[in-house]
């Protein structure tokens, strides 16, 4: 194949920091018109190729070819010269703006010195309803939730008409139905000429959007393929250098005494005014049993949490943990009472990205006698315990505990607070997207000891969009619509179908139908 049918060439690239090789002879070639799949493990170096072609890093040896002619990219603004945008896993936005001012920035017209939006306006308007990323464009970005911060960097890049994009992990916290009008869009893109880097941990999208796909692995190049001529299994055995089993293998629940009981509760949501996002919300939580909301994002399952975990006001009903109350108590407290907290949101609320990864590892333990003694940290002991999670959680750093939370990939930094909210002491874990942005090895294992966590007695509450997470690691199944549940399941009693519709508001169970479901789950034991 002639150079000029490539787009984009890395040629030989390699990349190293303190400690680890990140790149090591990498090649990676992007057709015009191609969706190329970016595929490996968290901490594979995925992160370090894709930095390097937006000028982020520069390589130690290599060369990196635009339409056969050999570029140096030094920084984002070069790679925007040569028509690379890219769409972040981890926002880059300005939460003080709103949804609008997001998308021009940087991109703005220009009117006798001021900036005029009448015309962006209209163009992002056609491209929102084009590709069905809806989202209220004079919102702030602080009062949206997660999913549409992601449709907002979606828009970003498609208001400024890329010729290559790059997608990183562009469809973690995306429902079903926009990942679909998401790949609708690539495929429009593609067709058009555009050429995609697409990097994603979901084989089954890999394999319905991607031409080609390259896997690496520990910083190598291991192949490069035609995505239809392969499939998951292969993908999956590559990345990791294993087989991979997809299914989670448990035993049947054995629910014991009440963890967590949520009394009527009601919270008004944070994003939109006096509307109530949960609306009389009752449920329980035992030992031994791992409970799911299941629900399309949007639907209150955001403010549900935040007033179980504290991290929102709860306006009426009760919230009772290990008996204790604590509706509207201070964090602290909950923690002391048992509960651990996987939040959906990693760098906002998981981690405090300037402290390295042993210091966020004691961020709730520090004054335990293990970690202090007499108001002054033991270091060798935070050592030794951040050592151990580290390992047994297998995230990859290159200086072990010293290094920057901030530095590492999501993957990476998803496994230590899933490590670190596992690890403690606790009776309650409250888990939300836990496996967002992770490999299938590492979803493999975080799944294995979810379930683990369950039979220690411990009582999980899981959040998830993902179907096959949820119909794989619950006992018990609550559907939320518009703040309210509106089914109760047994996994192997229902189908994703089934319970898609429920998502959408389309059927409602009567609360003699839920209890029935619920009463099963909870004597099916004896």
């Amino acid at each position: 194949m002639e150079n000029d049918n490539y787009v984009i060439e890395r040629r030989n690239i390699s990349k190293s920091f303190p400690g680890i090789k990140a790149n090591d002879n990498i090649t990676l070639q992007l057709k015009k018109g191609e969706i190329h799949a970016l595929l490996g493990e968290n901490g594979a170096g995925k992160s370090t190729l894709r930095s390097i072609l937006f000028g982020l890093y520069q390589p130690d040896e290599g060369e990196i070819l635009k339409d056969g002619n050999p570029v140096r990219i030094q920084d984002p603004n070069d790679a925007t010269k040569l028509g690379i945008g890219r769409v972040h896993q981890h926002f880059k936005l300005v939460e003080c703006f709103t949804v609008l001012d997001n998308i021009i920035l940087g991109a703005e017209d220009t009117h006798a010195g001021f900036v005029t939006k009448k015309k962006a306006i209209k163009k992002i308007t056609a491209l929102r309803e084009r590709y069905g990323l809806k989202v209220d464009l004079n919102a702030k970005i602080r009062d949206i939730s997660v999913g549409r911060q992601q449709r907002t960097e979606i828009l970003k890049r498609l208001y400024r008409d890329n010729d290559i994009l790059i997608f990183d992990e562009p469809t973690a916290v995306l429902t079903p139905q926009e990942i679909e009008d998401l790949r609708k869009t690539r495929r429009f893109r593609a067709k058009e000429g555009k050429s995609i880097l697409f990097i994603s941990h979901k084989l089954n999208e890999i394999r319905e959007v991607s031409d080609r796909c390259t896997i690496l692995r520990k910083g190598k190049r291991i192949k490069t393929l035609n995505t239809k001529e392969t499939n998951t299994e292969e993908l999956a055995s590559l990345m990791v250098g294993r087989h991979v089993s997809f299914n989670v293998d448990k035993a049947p629940a054995k629910p014991g005494k009440t963890i967590l009981k949520i009394n009527n509760l009601t919270r008004k949501s944070q994003r939109v005014h006096n509307k109530e996002s949960v609306k009389d919300v009752s449920f329980e939580v035992h030992e031994g049993e791992i409970v799911t909301i299941a629900g399309i994002e949007g639907n209150g399952q955001t403010d549900l949490v935040n007033g179980i975990t504290g991290l929102g006001k709860v306006h009426s009903g009760k919230i009772l943990l290990n008996g204790n109350d604590i509706t509207n108590g201070p964090i602290r407290d909950r923690i002391k009472d048992g509960r651990s907290h996987i939040p959906e949101d990693r760098q906002k609320y998981g981690l405090v990205l300037d402290f390295s990864l042993e210091e966020n590892r004691v961020l709730e333990r520090y004054k335990e006698k293990e970690f202090s003694k007499k108001g002054w940290i033991e270091f060798k002991n935070r050592k030794k315990y951040s050592d151990k999670v580290l390992d047994t959680y297998d995230v990859r750093s290159s200086q072990g505990g010293k290094t920057i939370a901030r530095s590492r990939s999501g993957g990476n930094q998803q496994k230590a607070i899933v490590g670190r909210e596992l690890d403690k002491e606790h009776s309650l874990l409250v888990a939300v997207q836990p496996t967002r942005g992770l490999d299938v090895g590492a979803i493999e294992s975080i799944h294995k000891r979810i379930v683990e966590d369950r039979d220690k007695g411990n009582g999980v509450l899981l959040v998830s969009l993902e179907l096959d997470e949820v119909r794989n690691l619950s006992d018990l199944i609550y559907v939320r619509y518009e703040g309210e549940i509106v089914g109760a399941f047994l996994p192997k009693e229902t189908t994703a179908e089934e319970m898609g519709l429920y998502r959408a508001g389309a059927k409602r169970r009567s609360q003699e139908e839920m209890d029935k479901v619920i009463a099963k789950e909870e004597n099916k034991h004896e």
